[in-house]
């Protein structure tokens, strides 16, 4: 049986491979920049991933134990999402706010026989770390976070040495009412703004911080639901404001500046997945000029705006309470 085009974009596609090695390797859901749709429903071993969101800037992994996801924000903006098998009773995985301590692709445990450990990426030296493993369903580890095994490497490729992850809830309990598991933004990093005050609506006021993040690449989020736009430079947001958009599209775009001409960028679509025959067709100028914002806010946002700066519209929310909330930071050392 074929599929269309657009029933690929909503399916998830089930690994063909033995019921044992699709917990290790999982199943990619095909629609991956639908990522606020599809993370509640993946089932375990699948996951998804779109890069092309934003393909520069810091990255951060958020691991939440009572949903059993991880996922993946890059200059402050989810690119991916997947299922996960924490530590079991006895050996609960740690929560915290941790660094990577080590990287290593062939890494075989020292505690447990020898058992492989593809794609670690320790967080604590007495044997906690993020490696690709068994996907049950429930936690099963030792106290590890299993990751697919395609997801680990792409995960591993990304991820610098010292790199931020962070682990909250507790595996069994009913999954917290936590914002950042359905928002498209990462942990709130509003330093310029006082109290991270949001923005009245569109017209009334607008909050322009770029000294809290001088240098970097740049992200603008376009949310439809909330009729807000929110500007992230190297995972630090910079600025936002409210936003009237033309139209009722309710699908998720990608955006690239391709270049500036007199002060006005040009943009085209890029091809994520589940969007491949949108690459490369340039956007309409007229519906970037009908999209209504504070003549002061679009003045600013076009003073950081370079090739290269992607933009994503998304039906996803990113008002303050859809946008996650701040943790305590625990010590790593367990």
């Amino acid at each position: 049986m074929s599929l269309s085009r657009r029933e690929l974009g909503l399916v998830l596609a089930v690994g063909l491979m033995a019921p044992g090695a699709a917990l290790a390797q999982g199943a990619k859901a095909s629609s991956a920049v639908e990522l606020a749709r599809t993370s509640e429903s993946l089932k375990p071993g699948q996951w998804v991933w779109a890069p092309q969101i934003a393909p520069k800037g810091p990255v951060v992994v958020h691991v939440d134990l009572s949903r059993q996801l991880a996922t993946v924000y890059r200059n402050g903006v989810r690119i991916a999402v997947s299922t996960v098998s924490s530590g079991k009773e006895g050996h609960e995985t740690p929560t915290g706010v941790f660094t990577i301590l080590q990287k290593d692709a062939d890494h075989r445990s020292s505690l447990y026989n020898s058992a492989p450990m593809p794609y670690q990426q320790r967080l604590t030296w007495d044997g906690v770390a993020l490696h690709a493993g068994g996907l049950p369903g429930y936690p099963e580890s030792h106290g590890c976070v299993h990751l697919p095994m395609g997801f680990a490497k792409l995960l591993f490729g990304i991820t610098p040495m010292g790199g931020t992850v962070i682990v909250v809830g507790k595996a069994g309990d009913p999954p917290a009412d936590m914002p950042s598991a359905a928002g498209v933004l990462g942990m709130p990093m509003n330093a310029g703004f006082e109290g991270g005050a949001e923005p009245p609506p569109y017209g009334e006021d607008w909050r322009w911080a770029p000294e809290a993040s001088p240098t970097g690449p740049v992200t603008i989020i376009a949310s439809r639901s909330d009729s807000r736009a929110v500007v992230l430079r190297n995972g630090v947001e910079i600025g936002r404001a409210g936003v009237v958009f033309p139209d009722e599209d309710f699908q998720t775009h990608v955006l690239v500046c391709t270049g500036v001409e007199d002060g006005v960028p040009r943009w085209a679509y890029v091809g994520a997945p589940g969007h491949e025959d949108e690459a490369d067709r340039p956007l309409d100028p007229e519906l970037m000029a009908k999209t209504r914002m504070p003549d002061g806010f679009r003045k600013a946002v076009r003073t950081v705006i370079v090739p290269g700066t992607t933009i994503l519209a998304t039906q996803s929310p990113v008002l303050p309470d859809t946008t996650g909330q701040h943790l305590t930071v625990l010590s790593s050392g367990r």
